[in-house]
């Protein structure tokens, strides 16, 4: 049966189910195509506009930067516009669940490393932890966690120059747990708030978390927690920890596996059904048919079976060279594998890095060129097809894990990506 559509996005992470929606928003019929999962779940959760700009100063009001920004950067050449209007589809998305949207200006959240990182939007379960409220805290670690330490980061925090008291705290997470998971199995104990042995008492894992932490809590008026605070229940989780303490109770982001980014990625899937949007889940596209200067479909392998989706406009937000939307090797130098786009790069491998660890890499640009609708461009800067856009990481021409950029040249790139990608294909319908 041959699949047809207005619009075909490659792609489910940030960038491609943001695309997805923008596009299905101008009345085009639209499949969202996904093969691996997405990064968002090894991600923070926090939405960064423009963290850093010229300097170590964290930025204060991304916007202001904007226009000092290269011409070759996504934000140059998406427009002022599009960064608002990515962040405005964003807070439409998740609602309540994310906070930031009152104010332009950056926020300052914690991370498990004790660095405050600013961020333009962040989730509702980590506003109690912001670095401008002066409110005395207590950072809890646990025991059988070797990759987070409460003592640790609280060291950091008061390093940083947080304008606040700050306490850290090595517990042990009360019940018994095999090696293996351990953050899985400490959320979704507090996820169903399973009864556990606690002292000689049988409680729920809530109450048995606060009764283990409360001792520690002294003059704290808010006390933060590794990222694990439950999945589908998190806000509950939180309110029951806030009510047997007395205090706020806020999460600190931490690395994979991220539920922030998890509960983050469960968002998206739910907006993009609700959008219409069809998913094709769990195979790869593997090759495309091309006539004129126009993509005519895109091959997927459906378990060893090639199946040509026809659509009219395309939208490739395959990720980076983290999400293998870009690859690398000394044979082929830096390609991109679906459509061969053109991506700038040095033939000399020694050129794609900075001899400084953390000076300004080249290889952190790498990506493909896009004109103002997001079209790739080739060498000549021709578009490589009149009906190919691009979004997310892909795009490149910028280092956006310096300058914690990531999120919103994603959502940036994404609404102009789907909204152009709907409006041409319901120009070619009527054309037809």
């Amino acid at each position: 049966m041959a699949i047809r559509e207005d619009v075909i996005v490659i792609g489910g992470g940030l960038a491609g189910s943001v695309a997805a929606i923008e596009a299905a928003e101008t009345g085009a019929s639209v499949r969202l195509v996904t093969y691996k999962k997405s990064t968002l779940r090894h991600a923070s959760g926090l939405i960064d506009v423009l963290g850093y700009a010229d300097g170590d100063d964290p930025v204060v009001d991304p916007f202001a930067e904007l226009d000092d920004l290269p011409a070759d950067h996504p934000y140059a050449i998406a427009g002022e516009a599009a960064v608002r209007d990515g962040l405005a589809r964003f807070d439409e998305i998740t609602g309540e669940t994310y906070q930031g949207s009152h104010t332009d200006t950056n926020a300052l959240i914690p991370t498990f490393s004790g660095a405050v990182k600013p961020t333009a939007r962040y989730p509702a379960a980590a506003a109690a932890g912001i670095a401008s409220d002066d409110r005395p805290m207590l950072v809890v670690g646990f025991e059988e966690m070797t990759e987070y330490n409460g003592e640790m980061l609280a060291a950091h925090l008061e390093a940083a120059g947080v304008p606040f008291d700050v306490e850290g705290v090595e517990c042990n997470f009360p019940g018994e747990y095999v090696n293996d998971s351990r953050v899985t199995r400490f959320a979704k104990r507090l996820d169903i708030d399973e009864t556990v042995d606690y002292e000689g008492r049988s409680m729920g894992a809530r109450e048995a978390l606060a009764a283990e932490v409360e001792p520690h809590v002294g003059d704290a008026e808010r006390v933060g927690f590794p990222a694990f605070l439950g999945d589908d229940h998190a806000e509950a989780v939180r309110t029951d920890l806030e009510r047997h303490l007395g205090v706020d109770v806020f999460e600190i982001p931490m690395g994979p596996p991220s539920y922030p980014g998890m509960r983050l990625e469960d968002t998206l899937k739910d907006a993009v059904d609700e959008a219409g949007v069809r998913i094709s889940a769990g195979n790869p596209v593997v090759g495309f048919e091309a006539d004129g200067g126009e993509i005519q479909s895109v091959t997927v392998d459906s378990k060893g079976r090639e199946v040509p989706y026809h659509a009219d406009e395309y939208v490739l937000a395959t990720g980076g060279l983290v999400g293998k939307g870009i690859d690398s090797s000394r044979e082929d130098g830096v390609e991109e594998p679906i459509f061969d786009c053109h991506i700038p790069h040095p033939e000399d491998r020694y050129e794609w890095f900075d001899e400084e660890a953390f000076g300004d890499q080249p290889f952190a640009h790498f990506g493909v060129v896009v004109d103002e609708t997001m079209r790739p461009l080739d060498a000549t800067d021709a578009p490589e097809f009149d009906n190919l856009r691009a979004a997310g990481a892909v795009v490149g021409g910028a280092d956006t894990v310096a300058e914690k950029s990531q999120s919103g040249v994603s959502l940036a790139t994404a609404v102009v990506a789907g909204e152009q990608a709907g409006k041409q294909a319901a120009k070619h319908e009527v054309s037809q």
